[in-house]
């Protein structure tokens, strides 16, 4: 039975859902929205990864006897509110950027609408995922920009929480990396994996290359050999002289990588191994990768960098009310108006808008009271719409979940980047590629 997600959570969701209960407002039908004010690290986009993971812990939204005894032991709720959360689960409706869309600065990344009991308590566990999934797969794909055509591969879960090291090997893939070390990450999400030898390896052995022999007997001439554990030099001799000119491949995990990387090419070319491919993992981000792009390297592997975000370990979104009914019925929309803080009130719908050719031109967000404003935006053949239905009436999409669910997301990712307009793809802080634009839309008949 898999295990209630409920009390990822923050508490004071719980407090306003047990004051709700009591003054008669919890039944309020409300929208929430998740988006960003701005985009981490002045980056020119963002890459929304983790709907689902969250659409799967969503699932297990659940307070069973063990959470309940908790909330109750610790006088955290009220009865009357226990006995309400013995029954949650959310009936509610969820609309939201595919998983590998890009965003940017007040774009409607998830749209949650239900009551304000049922959609307030989600807010932590739909951040948590959202920012920390998201800055890594918008770290991942400038790091993939930078890579070109070479292949890169996710190796840094030594360097994370255990299972924040499974989403972030997630997330890369689906932001353009090719592989991931981490098997989890493998085994629950589809991803493919690698991985040979560490210089632990060679440091057991008596010599580099008895190491040598020995990883090729038990992984074949095709297998990555580490060459710098002592002189670089020698241990690609050594590599060739144990394993043909048909080696795989040499890993490269130190020094002055383009001085390094092109003496090794040289010297690989002029044993006859030709074929040998040279990957680096040295400490590697996306500048390091793209001062890499004129040098022989042939695959990157990254550690750090990737799963904390490149520097910006989160995304920083947030999780807010943009409307309610009122006592009478009508929807009103609602926005925080706090400096530097402030929100767009009402329901949205969220369009790319593009040239004749394909290229991105800016985020066109359509906003109402309440009002679906989607239709309006039926005659502007230029936009694409963004939003797709995630949980309606409680029922979750499976098509999002799962392997299935990230093999769809990389490749949407992968074809919606090429929108971007040529200055999207730079590396240096600046504004977002695509400026936002907001459109107020009538309800018919108003």
């Amino acid at each position: 039975m898999s295990t209630p997600t409920a009390l990822l959570t923050d508490q004071y969701e719980l407090t306003m859902l047990d004051a709700a209960l009591q003054d008669g407002t919890a039944d309020r039908p409300c929208v929430f929205e998740l988006f960003g004010r701005r985009l981490p690290g002045a980056r020119r986009f963002g890459v929304v990864a983790g709907t689902g993971r969250l659409l799967s812990l969503l699932r297990d939204f659940r307070f069973d006897e063990a959470e309940l005894a908790f909330l109750r032991d610790h006088r955290i709720v009220s009865p009357e509110t226990v006995r309400f959360l013995e029954g949650y689960r959310f009936t509610g409706t969820i609309t939201g950027y595919r998983e590998g869309e890009l965003y940017f600065p007040g774009s409607p990344i998830l749209t949650v609408e239900g009551s304000f009991a049922e959609a307030v308590i989600l807010e932590t566990l739909a951040l948590s995922v959202l920012n920390h999934d998201s800055a890594v797969a918008t770290a991942a794909a400038r790091m993939s920009i930078a890579a070109g055509e070479r292949p890169l591969a996710e190796m840094g879960s030594r360097r994370a929480a255990e299972q924040s090291a499974v989403a972030a090997a997630r997330a890369a893939y689906i932001a353009g990396f090719s592989a991931t070390s981490n098997l989890e990450a493998g085994r629950t999400w589809g991803v493919p994996t690698m991985g040979t030898a560490a210089h632990s390896w060679t440091l057991l052995h008596d010599t580099e290359e008895d190491a040598f022999r020995s990883q090729i007997a038990a992984l074949g001439v095709g297998t990555t050999l580490l060459v710098d554990t002592y002189d670089i030099r020698q241990g690609v001799a050594t590599a060739i002289a144990v394993a043909g000119a048909g080696l795989g491949g040499v890993r490269l995990d130190s020094g002055d990588l383009p001085t390094v990387a092109a003496s090794v090419r040289e010297q690989l070319d002029g044993l006859g191994a030709t074929g040998t491919r040279i990957t680096v993992t040295s400490d590697l981000d996306e500048f390091a990768i793209a001062a890499l792009a004129a040098s022989p390297v042939d695959a990157y592997g990254v550690g750090t960098s990737v799963v904390t975000g490149s520097g910006s370990p989160t995304a920083g979104m947030v999780y807010k009310l943009v409307a309610r009914q009122g006592p009478d019925g009508s929807w009103v929309s609602v926005a925080k108006a706090s400096t530097d803080k402030a929100s767009v009130g009402g329901r949205k719908s969220a369009f790319r808008t593009r040239t004749a050719d394909g290229v991105a031109t800016g985020e066109l967000i359509a906003v109402a009271d309440g009002f679906e404003p989607m239709a309006a935006m039926a005659d502007r053949p230029d936009a694409r719409a963004l939003q797709v239905t995630l949980v309606e009436r409680g029922e979750t999409d499976a098509a999002y979940e799962g392997p299935d669910g990230v093999a769809a997301a990389r490749a949407h990712h992968l074809r919606v980047r090429e929108e971007l307009p040529v200055t999207g793809l730079a590396l240096s802080r600046a504004d977002p590629a695509l400026p936002t634009v907001y459109e107020d839309v009538d309800a018919p008949g108003s």
